[in-house]
C-alpha cells in the first residue's frame, strides 16, 4: 500500500509538503511509503533514452 507515486521533482516536493503537514505520529509511515516508491523507481532504471 503506497500512498505516493513520484514521477517528477515537483511531485516529490508536493509529497514532502503533504508529509510535513501531517501530525508527527504519522510522518514516519508516510516517509517510509515515499522511500519505498522512490526505491522502486530507482530499481526500475531509466524509462527513456538519453541519446
Amino acid at each position: 500500500m503506497d500512498r505516493f507515486e513520484v514521477t517528477e521533482t515537483a511531485d516529490l516536493l508536493s509529497a514532502l509538503e503533504v508529509i510535513e503537514a501531517q501530525p508527527l505520529a504519522t510522518r514516519a509511515d508516510a516517509f517510509a511509503s515515499l522511500h519505498d516508491a522512490l526505491a522502486r523507481e530507482l530499481d526500475a532504471g531509466p524509462t527513456s533514452s538519453s541519446s
